[in-house]
């Protein structure tokens, strides 16, 4: 750790935090929320966020006469002694040299980190045990600047031969990465938070690349507005574009378009064209878009009577009765005639997505989860057709099949324990997640089932929002791993917090993030909660990540795509 103490801890508790005075010599000025400091105690060593910053004084009769603005002698005098600076800082790891056998079960391992450590220069202690924080360190305790040392030993490195790490960004004041675990983060559902134009989708390409790329899972990428699969505008006022992953993993990642006119002006190669029919869409697809064709329950219970009666075929057949045919129908079924005639007016607004055939004779969900079986990442396309209605049942559709397809595979592993028969780990990416995992209708969606089982048949959630507190609590709080931008409102900060312990510290932390990449990162695939400067998805990126012969297109090239992009988003 660093030689010179910024302070020492004169008061605090577990459940709140410390308050640590500042030494005359630092400045308050450099102490920044989200900063790491570390505590020395007698026993152990405390890894610390900071979560505020205050101004304190010994006497009121300071505030009541204070210097002058040009009196810098008298300012001086008082700093230290009259007036001082403090900070609350949260303890969030501890590094204790001897444990209990309960206290191990609960260690993140270090020796390795230790190992790695040692070949890098580091003096380290191998005995050293990194656990959760379960006391505090006594009163004046000194207080350090957190080292790079202790961020290696916290967050490990990303070529760790026995995990999967990805670095996410740096933390504010420090250049040394922040890795996540990547197999920790697939195993549960995730979700990425912030409100619009905060980076969210840079976010998402940039963790999805460390998947793609260290083989975590397999992804199923749900992209609403076309920015994640082929080249996508750049943020600024500069007309630029970013990578998609096709172009990063061009053997690894398949695009599917429900709007192939729209894909091919944008310059997308090799895109697969996906289409669903009539003859597909069940009942519990259309519970889900309720809401958005406005149907009734007695319009549901009246779609039931009509599926019971012609079976897959009943929408066809429905979109071709005359009133007469409805009010005969209706009189041998006990259906009700308006309630009908309402459900086949709603129904008709099917026929303006153009994914929608009346039959294909092709199965393409089937040809989704075969390449899904064969290790390949899917991203499907919207183009013009990402309207929520024509996005939420796409979605649902294909969700719905794939995770029935992953019961049958999960209970088959089961029952053989051949690990040939294991499915491949999938994540399912959706955007405007709160329009699946609505408290009023999550308990009917594939996608709260999802969220719920964890990843018990192999299959997660990435959610990205940025109304998180539209999100059922329940489903929240299954969330494992939150990477979350800049919130202002406070239901969502609220949300972000649910289920999480000591929250009420990173409140402060959350509500003090740039509009621009930074993020505050916490769950089940980091040790602690962080404070990120995000790593730029850029040229550097792209290299980094493996990718050294991308393509440079000329600056017409560029505009043209971006006018093609904005055209097809209706900009």
């Amino acid at each position: 750790m660093n030689d010179l103490p910024l302070g020492s801890v004169i008061q605090g508790s577990l459940t709140k935090g410390l308050e640590v005075r500042l030494y005359p010599d630092v400045s308050v000025e450099d102490m920044r929320v989200g900063k790491f400091l570390v505590v020395q105690g007698v026993r152990s060593r405390f890894f610390c966020l900071l979560t505020d910053v205050s101004l304190g004084t010994a006497s009121d009769r300071i505030l009541a006469n204070p210097p002058a603005i040009e009196d810098s002698f008298l300012r001086d005098v008082l700093a230290g002694s009259g007036t001082y600076g403090t900070i609350e800082i949260a303890p969030m790891l501890m590094f204790t040299p001897t444990a209990t056998a309960e206290e191990r079960k609960e260690s993140f391992s270090v020796e390795e980190t230790n190992n790695k450590l040692a070949s890098l220069g580091f003096d380290t202690n191998s005995e050293l045990q990194l656990l959760p924080v379960k006391t505090i360190p006594t009163h004046f305790s000194p207080v350090y600047e957190a080292t790079e040392r202790d961020f290696r030993s916290v967050f490990g490195w990303e070529d760790d031969p026995h995990r999967r790490n990805f670095a996410i960004g740096e933390p504010l004041d420090m250049d040394v990465p922040i890795c996540i675990d990547l197999d920790r983060f697939v195993e549960r559902s995730n979700g990425i938070f912030g409100k619009s134009g905060t980076g969210k989708s840079f976010l998402t390409r940039l963790l999805l690349s460390g998947v793609i790329k260290k083989g975590a899972a397999v992804n199923l990428m749900f992209d609403m507005h076309s920015e994640y699969g082929w080249e996508a505008m750049k943020e600024g006022k500069q007309v630029s574009t970013v990578k998609g992953l096709r172009q990063l993993f061009p053997g690894q990642v398949d695009i599917y378009t429900l709007d192939p006119e729209s894909t091919k002006r944008r310059g997308v190669r090799d895109a697969q064209e996906l289409y669903l029919s009539y003859d597909q869409i069940e009942i519990e697809d259309l519970k889900l878009v309720a809401r958005e064709l406005g149907l009734s329950d007695a319009a549901i219970d009246n779609a039931n009577i009509l599926f019971n009666e012609y079976g897959r075929q009943w929408i066809v057949r429905l979109l071709n009765m005359t009133n007469e045919d409805i009010k005969l129908f209706c009189e041998s079924k006990q259906g009700h005639p308006g309630s009908i005639m309402s459900l086949q007016r709603k129904l008709l607004r099917f026929d303006t997505l153009k994914y929608i055939r009346s039959a294909c004779p092709h199965n393409y969900i089937d040809q989704l989860i075969q390449r899904l079986d064969a290790g390949k990442n899917i991203i499907i396309e919207f183009g013009s057709q990402s309207n929520m209605l024509s996005y939420m049942l796409a979605t649902n559709m294909i969700t719905r099949r794939i995770h029935a397809s992953y019961v049958k595979k999960a209970d088959q592993f089961l029952q053989t324990k051949n690990p040939l028969d294991r499915p491949n780990q999938l994540v399912i990416t959706i955007e405007e997640a709160h329009r699946f995992l609505d408290p009023g209708i999550v308990n009917q969606t594939i996608f709260g089932t999802i969220a719920r089982e964890m990843r018990k048949y192999f299959v997660t959630l990435l959610v990205v929002d940025q109304r998180p507190s539209g999100i059922d609590n329940e489903v929240m709080s299954q969330i494992g791993t939150r990477v979350t931008c800049l919130l202002n409102d406070e239901k969502d900060i609220d949300a972000i917090f649910t289920g999480v312990s000591g929250g009420q510290n990173l409140r402060s932390v959350l509500a003090k993030l740039d509009s621009k990449q930074q993020a505050l990162v916490l769950g089940h695939a980091v040790p602690m909660p962080v404070v990120v400067r995000t790593r730029a998805y850029d040229a550097q990126f792209y290299k980094e990540i493996g990718i050294l012969d991308w393509e440079e297109e000329d600056d017409g090239a560029v505009f043209a795509a971006a006018e093609l992009a904005k055209a097809d988003l209706g900009f």
